[in-house]
C-alpha cells in the first residue's frame, strides 16, 4: 500500500490486535471489485478512455479489488529514532506479514509501531536483541489477528 486515503481508511478502524510496541489494523477486502470501484471510482477505468486496439495503456497503474492481503507499515521517526532501527522493524513486519499472509483474512492491513524499544535494553540500532525481540512480538501480534 502506498496510497494515502487506504492508509486512512485502514486507521480509521479499531485495532485489531496490540501489542506492547505494534498496532495491527485490517478492512476486509469485500466479495468482489465492484464494492472497490464504487469506493474508488477514479479508478474504475484508465483515464485514457478507449484506447485503440493493441496500443498499450499510458495509464496502468488503476487499482485492482484486494482479494489478497496489502500491507502497509508506518514507523514513526519519534519511535525510532535511526534509520537503522527503523528499516529493521519495516523488514521484521514485512516478514511477518510473509509468514501468515496464508492464515489472514484478504484486505488491507497497517502494521504500526506505536510505543519505541528502550534504547537501554537494546543499545545497537539493529541489534539481534532488537531483531529478536520484534520477531517475537510481531508473532504474537498477527496470532491474535488472525483469530480475531
Amino acid at each position: 500500500m502506498v496510497q494515502k486515503a487506504d492508509f486512512e481508511r485502514v486507521l480509521a478502524t479499531p485495532s485489531r490486535s496490540r501489542s506492547t510496541h505494534f498496532a495491527v489494523h485490517h478492512v476486509d477486502g469485500g466479495p468482489c471489485a465492484s464494492r472497490w470501484h464504487q469506493l474508488h471510482p477514479a479508478d474504475a477505468e484508465l483515464s485514457t478512455g478507449d484506447a485503440q486496439s493493441g496500443a498499450q495503456p499510458v495509464d496502468d497503474s488503476r487499482r485492482v479489488a484486494p482479494d489478497a492481503c496489502w500491507l502497509g507499515s508506518i514507523v514513526p521517526k519519534r519511535h525510532a529514532r535511526r534509520s537503522v532501527t527503523r528499516v529493521l522493524l519495516k523488514r521484521q513486519i514485512r516478514a511477518a506479514m510473509a509468514r501468515h499472509a496464508d492464515t489472514l483474512a484478504p484486505g488491507l492491513w497497517v502494521v504500526r509501531l506505536r510505543a519505541p524499544f528502550v534504547p537501554a535494553q537494546y543499545p545497537s540500532a539493529a541489534s539481534d536483541a532488537l531483531r529478536l525481540a520484534a520477531h517475537h512480538e510481531l508473532e504474537q501480534l498477527f496470532g491474535r489477528a488472525r483469530r480475531a
